[in-house]
């Protein structure tokens, strides 16, 4: 198969989990972001009535931008050719530099001079790339309520099955499903709520060429220059900067944590789905589990599988947006902020498509309450070791108690050796009852409930 048609560098061939979900953040995104922001930077100017109306609006139909009661309009980029722009980058550093003398040869001559008026190169990129977050950001967190959504359904459909709980691998005590899928529910309800507030307080970037706004109080004024950068950020849908943030670059490593944070949780959910549809254990198995070429029987967890590489992969990015942070000295940085991009880029791009994989996982997830129980058989009755220590040691004392379990260990029925020890003890114990999973499950209902309100509620997660 062969084309003529150049073909993008990453289609995602070697990070299935964001295939299909890189719209958001592709070159060509960007590219409708940066246009976006020098179109918002005239509105701006004409908002505090420095630039003529006029001539704001022809270079935003020049431009093909739209105004939106909703949102800002996207610009036409189809005139514009992103591989092109890579390659000019090069020569200043940023692909700013050549944007704007394609901008100015697009616009009408007497509106060229409005382009890009008082701004640096570094206002821009900063400001699109927080307008591709806020719409990448806003996916993800549609994605993460519908996880939510699901999983807190399906905790309550299954409070009250009983199952194994397993620490450092190892069968441990009795749970529910319920309380797993709660467990589940929690990390993404505070996931969703952080990349959330951090989406609503992401804001532009608008401080001139070394953050003192000089440039746009010689333009327009003090008054003006003042409530540039609010305009300019309305124009955005973006939260208005407090000052310049070149160098302070706490929305960046704050949206960056916010992401691999909701990574996190859905690699937990991921990591979970592949240890519980092993084979031999078959308390969960995805709806539509991926194939083997040579092994027919297989029911691959390929979904799951996915995410956990994402999940592998943000934590890394989010430390190269904090050293960026660190090396972002004197008042531009040199180097570092070049850095961020394809992190911060990137980190999108795995939220996006992890957040859309494990939301279609969660809505096809077979739960299978009988091998749970089947589980809890494994052990003979082990499982209940904490609490026969707990009834028993009063009545034993330590020593003979620990003698009782090593030799339940060993083999021997716990439910005699119980039976005989209680006997000779002189105590009335209900072995059947003390050896019942279901009668030890602490709070576990409780916390199910808990995790299944906080999702419900509209407020936020403290």
């Amino acid at each position: 198969m062969s084309s003529d048609a150049p073909v993008p560098f990453d289609v995602g061939l070697l990070s299935p989990v964001t295939a299909g979900y890189d719209q958001d953040t592709s070159d060509a995104a960007v590219l409708v972001a940066l246009v976006a922001a020098e179109v918002a930077l005239a509105r701006a100017w004409a908002r505090v009535g420095a630039a003529p109306g006029v001539l704001a609006e022809a270079i935003a139909d020049a431009l093909g931008a739209q105004p939106s009661p909703d949102e800002p309009g996207l610009p036409e980029t189809s005139w514009l050719s992103a591989a092109d722009l890579a390659v000019a980058a090069r020569a200043g550093g940023n692909p700013v530099i050549p944007l704007v003398g394609a901008l100015k040869q697009r616009v009408p001559a007497e509106a060229a001079e409005w382009v890009h008026r008082g701004a640096t190169s570094q206002d821009i990129v900063d400001s699109a790339l927080m307008l591709t977050a806020r719409r990448a950001g806003g996916q993800i967190v549609a994605d993460l309520e519908a996880i939510e959504s699901q999983l807190a359904a399906r905790a309550a459909a299954h409070r009250g099955d009983v199952a194994v709980a397993r620490t450092l691998g190892q069968h441990a005590v009795p749970t529910t499903i319920g309380l797993r899928l709660a467990t589940w529910l929690g990390g993404i309800t505070r996931a969703r709520s952080r990349l959330a507030g951090v989406l609503g307080e992401l804001p532009a970037q608008l401080g001139g060429a070394g953050g003192t706004l000089a440039s746009f109080v010689e333009v327009g004024g003090v008054a003006a220059a003042s409530g540039l950068p609010g305009a300019f950020a309305a124009e955005l849908g973006l939260a208005a900067p407090d000052a310049p943030w070149h160098t302070t670059r706490w929305p960046v490593t704050e949206l960056g944590d916010a992401l691999t944070q909701a990574t996190d949780a859905l690699g937990v959910i991921a990591g979970d789905v592949v240890t519980l549809s092993r084979t031999e254990i078959g308390e969960l198995a995805e709806g539509s589990g991926g194939g083997s070429s040579a092994m027919p029987h297989k029911r691959n967890p390929a979904a799951a599988v996915l995410v956990r590489s994402a999940a592998l992969r943000a934590p890394h990015l989010s430390a190269t947006l904090h050293t960026a942070a660190a090396l972002a000295v004197d008042e531009r940085p040199d180097g570092a902020w070049h850095a961020e991009w394809p992190a911060l880029r990137e980190l999108l791009r795995l939220g996006r498509g992890a957040a859309a994989t494990t939301a279609g996982l969660v809505a096809g997830l077979r739960i299978a309450p009988s091998a749970a129980a089947r589980n809890l058989t494994m052990t003979e009755g082990l499982i209940l070791a904490e609490r026969v220590a707990l009834v028993l040691t009063p009545l034993l004392g330590t020593d003979a108690t620990a003698d009782l379990l090593a030799r339940a260990g060993a083999g021997e029925p716990l439910a005699d050796l119980v039976t005989a020890a209680a006997g000779a003890a002189g105590a009335d114990l209900d072995v059947a009852q003390l050896l019942d999973p279901a009668g030890y499950l602490g709070l576990a209902d409780s916390l199910v409930d808990a995790a299944v309100s906080r999702a419900a509620s509209p407020e936020e997660p403290s």
